[in-house]
């Protein structure tokens, strides 16, 4: 089974940066999975930065917003995977479900979420995942933010539950909160 790690906090809170230190001391086969779309000319110069950033250091990057199980399974042995973000991955979800005509909701999410950790029992790699910890602020006003919240919170549970280490970032300063301390 894969070694999995969840990093967590808030937006902007390093989580990335972070999560991208730990993968350079795990592995020299590095992959990221970007699951975030590139809707404006705004953020396809962040997505443009990142991947030159990354592309010093080696990495492969794939860029798939809904697929993660038939991404990771590819990984392979003694490699480090980092997917960045499992937030914009349930967002990406939410979205393909609606324009289905279907609702993606708690249950999917946790299902989604379980599919990942069956997924994980066959890989042998190093797999961080980055997650927004959205659930922190002020109860959404409207259903559909309310729903992607609590979407976004169920991921995040299951996840922490099988993952070996759990950070929590804040502020740049990571904290762990699972896992023994290296």
């Amino acid at each position: 089974m894969a070694k999995v790690i969840l990093v967590t906090g808030g937006c902007r809170s390093g989580k990335s940066e972070f999560a991208e230190r730990l993968a350079l001391s795990c592995s020299k086969v590095r992959r990221y999975i970007a699951t975030c779309p590139v809707c404006d000319e705004e953020m396809a110069g962040r997505v443009r930065r990142h991947r030159e950033r990354r592309r010093a250091d080696g990495w492969e990057t794939i860029e798939e917003p809904c697929e993660l199980s038939e991404v990771l399974r590819q990984s392979l042995p003694e490699s480090v995977v980092l997917v960045d973000c499992l937030t914009l991955w349930i967002s990406n979800l939410m979205v393909r479900a609606e324009e289905r005509g279907d609702v993606f909701d708690e249950s999917a999410a946790e299902q989604e979420s379980r599919r990942l950790e069956r997924t994980l029992s066959d890989v042998r790699a190093t797999v961080i995942f980055v997650l927004n910890e959205v659930g922190m602020g002020v109860v959404p006003e409207n259903a559909l933010a309310r729903r992607f919240r609590d979407c976004s919170g169920r991921c995040g549970q299951v996840i922490a539950g099988f993952a070996d280490e759990v950070y929590f970032l804040v502020c740049g300063i990571p904290m762990k909160v699972k896992g023994n301390v290296r």
